[in-house]
């Protein structure tokens, strides 16, 4: 039978539908996601990706709570206590009960172990939020010029990022920590809290740097920037619309991965005594005071401290990992 003489029906066998998948699993006059709207499908698809931003919007709402405990006490407001004014050495080392002064016990000074645990919170947070703030924008704008124009500037940029990073971090934090000592810029004092991010912040950018620089080395060369190039488009024009777009999903992962970094940092100083100022309740600060209280069965300060980091450190690696799989354009047909 030719085809001329087939049926309708037939006929119609031979049409593809009209919504058939096409290469690369799109159907036909369907339009493409973006990276990034693909990567908010994947990450909400996924169920461990949602428990962990569970957790983690959890801890923020925590550190919130107590950012606003700490300024309303510290303007007195209807009568709220500071942190420091809560001690009742009556109530030292009350072990956990079920009433919520004392849910997670007491410590040496009778001030609740659940209210250092959230104020702790708060510190961790601010510290992993602000260090990151500083490093990635530093690591991304630095790396792009040393990928993009090369030369002499190329050669700067990885000289300082090789220097730091030759240097062991926690030594460095150290030595910034106590170079900051008594220093005050802006109104901010760099003995506590906001030395601790900035040091932090400054030696956090060379890994960002690195990825960036290497990636943006391969972007340069592609047939786009070239036609741009061409057309005689303004160097940093091109940098800033057709580049740095292109590199912004590094920044994102590392921005997640590096609170890890950064809260680890702090409670390590703060364990150290060289992290926030003295009476500023940290998780470091906990797990430094208890350090001996285990030998007397004391263990509900130091385990509050240990599980408050548990499960924000895990949360945050296993939601930077999910993170880092679905901004991957290798893995978009996935």
């Amino acid at each position: 039978m030719s085809m001329s003489q087939q049926t309708p029906r037939e006929n119609s066998q031979l049409v593809a539908p009209p919504d058939s998948a096409a290469p690369g699993g799109v159907r036909a006059g369907q339009a493409g996601r973006s990276l990034w709207g693909d990567a908010r499908r994947r990450l909400l698809r996924d169920r461990s990706s949602r428990l962990c931003l569970l957790v983690i919007t959890f801890y923020a709402l925590l550190a919130l709570g107590g950012g606003v405990y700490d300024l309303l006490a510290e303007h007195d407001v209807a009568g709220i206590p500071t942190f420091g004014q809560t001690a009742d050495f009556d109530q030292a080392y009350q072990p956990p009960s079920w009433s919520l002064r004392n849910l997670l016990g007491t410590d040496w000074s009778g001030k609740s172990v659940l209210a250092k645990t959230i104020l702790g919170a708060k510190v961790s947070l601010t510290v992993g939020f602000m260090a990151n703030v500083i490093a990635v924008p530093l690591g991304l704008i630095l790396g792009a010029i040393a990928g993009y124009y090369g030369k002499f500037i190329d050669d700067v940029i990885v000289w300082l990022y090789s220097t730091l990073a030759s240097i062991p971090g926690i030594i460095l934090l150290i030595a910034m920590k106590y170079a900051f000592k008594g220093v005050k810029v802006l109104g901010l004092d760099l003995t506590g809290i906001h030395g601790l991010y900035i040091a932090l912040g400054i030696i956090s950018w060379v890994g960002t740097c690195r990825l960036v620089r290497a990636e943006v080395m391969k972007i340069r060369e592609l047939d786009y920037v070239l036609a741009a190039r061409a057309t005689g488009q303004n160097s940093l024009l091109i940098l800033l619309k057709h580049v740095l777009p292109n590199v912004m999903h590094i920044a994102v992962i590392n921005f997640s991965l590096g609170f890890v970094g950064a809260v680890a940092s702090e409670v390590t100083l703060s364990y150290l005594g060289l992290g926030v100022a003295v009476g500023t309740p940290s998780w470091g600060t906990m797990i430094n005071s208890a350090r001996m209280d285990l030998f007397a069965g004391r263990w509900w300060e130091l385990t509050s401290a240990v599980g408050a980091m548990f499960f924000l450190v895990l949360a945050l690696n296993i939601f930077g990992d999910r993170l880092r799989d679905a901004l991957d354009p290798r893995l978009r047909t996935a």
